[in-house]
């Protein structure tokens, strides 16, 4: 990362960026009024809250056609990412955050919403009830 652009990542270095907080497997719910992004406590039921892995990471896409993949090409225009993930960092600033794996070998990964529940157990009609932070 500190000697190549983005998109001279190879996969395995582009997968190192990604420190597994789970954050972007969050439902998130846009304001049609003002696009405002809200994340929800609702996650994927493919992500493991354990291990922090998504249990069908090479299969993700097909099985779960809203799960977007985040490469090099699409990290820019993926405003909803939050703050703290470590692709949008480093996108934004050409750096990873002090905290991060490769910087620091400790893990400190942002926390996830507390009393999570899987989004095969919400009606869609509630999302709403289940915001937990912008």
């Amino acid at each position: 990362w500190q000697t190549k652009k983005l998109d001279e990542f190879t996969k395995d270095e582009w997968e190192q960026i990604c420190c597994n907080c789970g954050l972007c497997c969050l439902v998130k719910l846009q304001n049609e009024d003002d696009d405002e992004i809200y994340y929800t406590r609702i996650i994927c039921h493919l992500f493991d809250c354990k291990t922090r892995l998504c249990k069908e990471y090479a299969n993700r896409c097909k099985l779960i056609p809203e799960c977007l993949k985040i490469t090099p090409e699409n990290i820019d225009k993926l405003e909803w990412m939050p703050k703290n993930c470590a692709y949008r960092i480093l996108n934004e600033t050409g750096d990873l955050p002090e905290w991060h794996p490769l910087k620091n070998k400790k893990k400190n990964l942002p926390d996830l919403p507390k009393n999570l529940i899987t989004d095969n157990l919400v009606n869609e009609d509630n999302l709403e009830d289940y915001i937990v932070m912008q």
